[in-house]
């Protein structure tokens, strides 16, 4: 079973990596819904599959299937050997937000020469340095060097945790997703995207389990897809989403900020303060806005079209960047990404969500999609981004990561089109598990 750990991480020296990291592995859930996902959810099914053997060509990838779903997402991925299929319950597909943040050791880091050990890294064990280095140096003497945090993410009064083991940090979470900005439409007790995320409050606790992993205790609700980091103490989050009162009424934004330095390791938190327009699922998580792609430099989601109602969500967030230092004093580098043009659900899409029960969020037809090429996924050489069918744009997209990248493939998912009718896109269907740093990075499953 899961170890609960005492303390908090950044005081015993642990820190999230950027995603540009190493990674041991990547996970994703598996779309069943059909209240969420048109047609039986099969066109999303197809799209997933085509995410996951994509970010195979790079790193292993387990893909986590319900009962009911296993022989299909096995028969779809079964030609690629670097490919699992396990079979788990779930309430939904977006393992950005119920599956784990990681976060590793700085001591460890250093010896595997991926971090220079200076003074500002020293400042993660703040007060009583000495006694904090004695400790590290006695967790080095210990098989159970690698650590997960789990955040269990979710509504106040389900108690979220949070976790740290093997040397990785694991949102130990409830369904984030479910909660929404608008008031709930179907008289739900509480705000959500579905009436019931039981089964996505396991989700990280089980991902624990499989990788024998233990956890630190938390309580704070928090989303993967609601945080970015640099890897060296800067957290990019939107006020938007973290200062939203259906999340943690009960903290100030000082005390939020707080938990994320000690939990995540950060130094300095930039706060935008929205997400991308029409993001209302996720209360405007930055993975659809905003993100590192390497130390000082940031990529943007932007529109030229002063018409448009993001162009002001974008200048308010460009402002406060181009008037930002990280953790380290560095300026930030603001990348433009432009969004795709415009992208509504149609009648045909919206008809074949099948919302008789009434236990989802309404999909309706003239809906704008909150498509934006931000929400991509970072893999060991490669950068698997979604593509909407819009040429121009997919192809300006493409050149942008390209340059962004220099040493990465660009893989553009077509049809992303799909995931992104659901709520989400890549970036929140994935969740990296960082490599430890004695691991081999070109592991296969």
């Amino acid at each position: 079973m899961p170890r609960d750990l005492d303390g908090k991480p950044a005081l015993l020296g642990f820190h999230m990596p950027a995603e540009w990291e190493p990674h041991h592995q990547c996970w994703m859930g598996w779309p069943e819904r059909m209240d969420n996902w048109r047609d039986n959810a099969v066109p999303a099914q197809r799209v997933y599959a085509a995410v996951a053997m994509a970010i195979s060509e790079f790193e292993p990838v387990t893909v986590c299937a319900s009962a009911a779903q296993y022989t299909n997402a096995y028969e779809l991925l079964r030609d690629k050997n670097n490919i699992r299929v396990v079979e788990m319950s779930m309430n939904d597909a977006w393992f950005r937000d119920i599956g784990p943040t990681n976060i590793l050791h700085a001591y460890v880091m250093f010896k595997a020469g991926r971090v220079k050990l200076d003074n500002s890294h020293l400042m993660l064990f703040h007060k009583n340095s000495l006694c904090k280095l004695l400790l590290l140096l006695f967790i080095m003497t210990r098989p159970e060097l690698q650590q997960h945090v789990s955040f269990k993410f979710g509504l106040k009064d389900l108690g979220p945790l949070l976790t740290i083991q093997r040397l990785f940090l694991v949102p130990t979470i409830i369904y984030w997703k479910a909660v929404i900005s608008q008031p709930n439409p179907f008289g739900w007790v509480e705000e959500g995207c579905y009436s019931d995320w039981s089964l996505d409050t396991l989700v990280a606790k089980k991902i624990l389990e499989l990788e024998r992993l233990a956890r630190f205790p938390h309580q704070m609700v928090l989303e993967g897809g609601s945080i970015h980091v640099d890897g060296e103490g800067t957290c990019i989050t939107t006020e938007e989403c973290l200062l939203n009162p259906n999340r943690n009424p009960d903290m100030s934004r000082e005390e939020i900020e707080d938990e994320l330095k000690m939990y995540l390791g950060v130094r300095k938190v930039i706060w935008l303060p929205r997400g991308l327009y029409g993001d209302e699922d996720t209360n405007g998580h930055v993975d659809n806005m905003c993100c590192f792609v390497k130390l000082g430099v940031v990529l943007l989601a932007w529109t030229d079209d002063e018409l448009d109602p993001q162009y002001e969500r974008s200048v308010e967030a460009l402002t406060v960047l181009s008037n930002s230092t990280d953790a380290i004093g560095r300026k930030i580098d603001v990348i433009k990404l432009h969004v795709p043009g415009p992208l509504y659900m149609t009648d045909k899409e919206a008809n074949g969500v099948d919302n008789s029960e009434e236990d989802a969020k309404a999909r309706l037809a003239g809906t704008r999609l909150a498509a934006s090429y931000v929400n991509f996924y970072i893999a060991n050489g490669g950068i698997i981004a979604p593509a909407f069918g819009d040429e121009k744009w997919d192809q300006e997209a493409y050149n942008v990561l390209k340059a962004a990248f220099p040493s990465h493939k660009v893989v553009m998912i077509q049809g992303a089109r799909e995931i992104c009718l659901g709520g989400g896109n890549i970036h929140c269907s994935t969740q990296q598990q960082p490599t430890f740093p004695l691991m081999d990075v070109k592991n296969k499953i």
